[in-house]
């Protein structure tokens, strides 16, 4: 059965994605995040998810539920935002740091550009204006539309994000999803069950503010656990771990993402994403939650104020018109 159609969830108005054995619930307006992604078929919780969890926890705290999307990535010191062409100033929403953390983005309400099913998909599509009208736009007086697309499939759910620069100046282009991952993600699994794999590339060492100090450390046994695919995500403090992303493989064929193993069942998730996202940062909230952070981001932490070449930070920018996207894909692979 493939649908797609717009109900209420708990009070909240949202689009519920059914096809290939997958659901999925988007809520517009949560800044358009996937509330729920779950493989029906083989008991597969991919997100963050519980029944007893309400709206309002949501709402308080987008960031660790579902799939949001930030823009900005991650932290800037001081709230500093430098472009080719100008000096932003974002308040310091992390006080106790002197940071600016995980933009406005994804608490927006996006409008519903369509929700339409075939026999093989179910597609939403959703959109967000930030101009004038936004709280924000006194900080960042910069124009632009954000445009979500989500499709289900046999395959799983598709993720495409298309920022578009409707101003006339340089817009600082950086992304990321801060994605909860459920640990253990079978109703019947234990949290030390859990296995992750990451191709991971150099890591960044952070100081006690969170932000790259430029310095990269050697890998230690913990790091090398992500390689071999023997990290446990969950019941353990991962503490913002930060690398550059690299090739892996999977099944001797070239994988660009992380998988998350349930041993006992040998269930798998699959989450790759497009080589646009040049860093991984993984968190847990110090392990005492069932689940587990592992952040794609086009740009690095604090990008736009770090003295190192765009090459290195992933820094960039979208010229007046100009847009960009970025894609994800989720999907399971159970044994036969």
């Amino acid at each position: 059965m493939t649908s797609a159609q717009q109900i209420t969830y708990k009070g909240e108005a949202c689009i519920e994605l059914k096809a290939g054995g997958y659901l999925a619930l988007i809520a517009p307006g949560i800044g358009s995040n996937v509330i729920r992604l779950r493989d029906e078929a083989n008991d597969i919780e991919i997100f963050r998810f519980h029944e007893e969890t309400t709206i309002e926890e949501i709402k308080q705290s987008p960031e660790v539920y579902g799939l949001p999307s930030l823009y900005l990535p991650n932290r800037l010191n001081g709230g500093r935002l430098k472009t080719t062409d100008a000096l932003y100033q974002l308040p310091m929403n992390e006080a106790d740091l002197g940071n600016f953390i995980h933009g406005f983005l994804h608490k927006r309400p996006y409008s519903v550009i369509e929700v339409t099913a075939t026999e093989e998909s179910a597609v939403a599509k959703t959109e967000y204006l930030y101009d004038e009208n936004d709280e924000y736009f006194q900080h960042l007086p910069i124009k632009f539309k954000a445009e979500f697309t989500f499709t289900l499939s046999k395959n799983g759910l598709d993720y495409a994000f298309t920022m578009t620069n409707l101003s006339s100046v340089q817009m600082p282009y950086g992304v990321c999803t801060h994605t909860t991952m459920m640990g253990p993600f079978t109703s019947d699994g234990k949290g030390e069950d859990m296995r992750l794999y990451v191709p991971i590339g150099e890591k960044w060492q952070l100081n006690h503010r969170c932000l790259p100090t430029g310095v990269f450390m050697p890998w230690d046994n913990h790091d090398r656990q992500y390689l071999t695919g023997s990290m446990v995500p969950v019941k353990r403090v991962i503490d913002n771990d930060v690398y550059y992303a690299e090739m892996g493989d999977i099944d001797d064929k070239p994988f660009y993402g992380i998988v998350a193993t349930d041993v006992a069942s040998k269930k798998e998730i699959r989450y790759e994403v497009c080589q646009d996202y040049k860093f991984w940062v993984i968190w847990n909230e110090w392990g005492k939650k069932d689940y587990f952070c592992p952040e794609p981001m086009t740009w690095i932490i604090d990008a736009p104020n770090l003295p190192l070449a765009p090459e290195d930070t992933g820094y960039a920018e979208l010229a007046p018109g100009e847009s960009k996207t970025v894609t994800q894909h989720f999907y399971t692979v159970v044994p036969k």
